[in-house]
């Protein structure tokens, strides 16, 4: 059995494996990056450190999350999906996602979750569903939520000393 953090984008819901959920924290204020995409909100600081805060509601459907008392920033153990061939393991760094709804867990086996049958494509982080009382729960992949440039741009590799 693992336990998931469930939040929802409009009326569908999703889910987020809590073993990569550092904490969960009220809607907070962010500084803006300039040249970020839209679904970027910015930058927090959190015990002394700059973590880059992503809008999952403006990253799946192009409208911000709408501020609501069960609007939260949730701090989540980013490390980017490997390629294949990659041997080494990537970084956990520190992620921000805003999240509407997220004051609602389940706990079930992942298997549960079964191959939803389609090409998420530019979506990649979109993972297996699981029917229930909800209907259908969609795993989200914390992962492969950046694209490569976005990645690029919120944690550059530090240069070689």
């Amino acid at each position: 059995m693992a336990l998931f953090l469930l939040f929802r984008i409009g009326p569908d819901h999703y889910a987020l494996d809590t073993a990569e959920v550092a904490e969960v924290l009220p809607l907070g204020a962010t500084k803006q990056i300039p040249g970020a995409p839209a679904w970027v909100c910015g930058l927090m600081t959190r015990r002394g450190q700059p973590v880059p805060v992503i809008d999952i509601t403006a990253l799946a459907t192009g409208t911000p999350a709408t501020v609501r008392t069960s609007t939260r920033t949730v701090m989540v153990h980013y490390r980017r999906a490997q390629g294949a061939g990659t041997t080494a393991p990537a970084p956990t760094r520190l992620l921000g996602l805003r999240l509407e709804h997220a004051n609602e867990t389940l706990r079930c086996d992942p298997a549960s979750f079964v191959d939803g049958g389609i090409d998420p494509a530019h979506a990649r982080y979109l993972g297996p569903v699981r029917h229930d009382a909800r209907g259908l729960v969609q795993w989200v992949h914390i992962g492969a939520l950046l694209p490569d440039a976005v990645h690029a741009l919120l944690f550059p590799e530090s240069p070689p000393a």
